[in-house]
C-alpha cells in the first residue's frame, strides 16, 4: 500500500520554502527585533574576523535556515516526548552559553575560549541529535558549519579582545534582553 501524508508533504514544502527565503532581510519576518540585532552583530563580527563578506553571509544564512526549520518542526508537533525533553535540555544549554558569554563580557579577565567553545560544541551535538531524523544531511552540515564557526577559539578570542569591544557590547545587550524576556 502506498503511504502518503499530506501533513508530511506540507511540512516538507514549508521547510523548502523557508530555506529558500532565509536571507538577512527576510529574517526580520521570522525572527524578533532583538534576535535580528544580535544576528546582525554576529554577521559584522564574522565579516571582520574572516575578512570575507560571502563567508559571513553564508554562516548567518545557515543559522537562520536552521533556526526557522527547527521552529517549524517544533510548531508542527514533529518532536516526540524524548525529543521534546532533548529540546528542553538544548534550550537550557543554550541559555547557559548565553549567560557564560555575558559573564565573560561583564567581568574583566574571566574569558576562557575553551569554556565557551565547549558549550557551543555541546549545543551543536544536542541539536544534531534532536533533528537527526527530521532534517536532511545538508541541514546537518549547516548546523555543524554554524556551530563550528562560532566556537572557533580564534574568533572567540578576537570577540573578547579590545578590537571587537563595541560588537561584544551590542551582542551582550541583545543576549541580556533575550534572557530577560525568556526568549532564550
Amino acid at each position: 500500500m502506498e503511504s502518503f501524508s499530506s501533513k508530511s508533504l506540507a511540512l516538507q514544502a514549508e521547510k523548502k520554502l523557508l530555506s529558500k527565503m532565509a536571507g538577512r532581510s527576510v529574517a526580520h519576518l521570522f525572527i524578533d527585533e532583538t534576535s535580528s540585532e544580535v544576528l546582525d552583530e554576529l554577521y559584522r563580527v564574522s565579516k571582520e574576523y574572516t575578512h570575507s563578506r560571502p563567508q559571513a553571509q553564508h554562516v548567518i544564512k545557515d543559522l537562520i535556515k536552521v533556526a526557522v526549520k527547527v521552529a517549524v518542526l517544533h510548531r508542527s508537533g514533529c518532536f516526540g516526548p524524548g525529543e521534546l525533553a532533548l529540546a528542553a535540555r538544548f534550550r537550557q544549554k543554550l541559555r547557559q552559553g548565553a549567560m557564560t558569554a555575558l559573564s565573560f563580557g561583564e567581568v574583566d579577565f574571566t574569558f576562557e575560549a575553551a569554556v565557551l567553545a565547549g558549550l557551543l560544541t555541546e549545543c551543536r551535538d544536542m541539536l544534531l541529535e534532536l533533528v537527526e531524523h527530521h532534517l536532511t544531511p545538508k541541514s546537518h552540515g549547516r548546523i555543524r558549519r554554524v556551530f563550528d564557526h562560532f566556537s572557533d577559539a580564534g574568533l572567540l578570542t578576537a570577540l573578547y579582545g579590545p578590537d571587537f569591544a563595541q560588537h561584544r557590547s551590542k551582542i551582550c545587550d541583545g543576549l541580556r534582553k533575550l534572557l530577560d524576556e525568556g526568549k532564550l
